[in-house]
């Protein structure tokens, strides 16, 4: 498992590649929103061997087919977040250093997972 604070105002989807850089992915299925559906995140997964089940944007140009019986298992990572919400600490963010924050949210994760 692994997390990354940004600053509020970057984007999810632009420390994605960097993260998939740290992860050992090959061989496995990542499920994405809309928003992670770049080409730069697409091509990052399939040089690391990977394959992707992220729908395109209603706008996409290119539009690709998406398994959207396997993209419905995305509530899984939504039920997690909501999980580790509970926490006080975590959902209102009281941490004023991120490093403190990123230590409880890690905390946070191994309680919740281990119920």
């Amino acid at each position: 498992m692994l997390f990354q604070l940004t600053a509020g105002n970057v984007h999810d989807s632009q420390p994605a590649c960097d993260m998939f850089d740290q992860l050992p992915i090959a061989g496995s299925n990542v499920l994405g929103d809309k928003a992670y559906g770049t080409k730069a995140i697409r091509d990052k997964l399939t040089s690391k061997g990977a394959h992707y089940t992220i729908p395109p944007r209603t706008n996409a140009k290119e539009p690709w087919s998406v398994d959207w019986y396997l993209y419905k298992e995305r509530h899984v990572v939504e039920c997690f977040f909501n999980k580790i919400k509970h926490f006080r600490r975590v959902a209102t963010r009281y941490d004023k250093l991120a490093t403190s924050f990123l230590a409880f949210v890690y905390i946070a994760a191994i309680f919740k997972l281990t119920q």
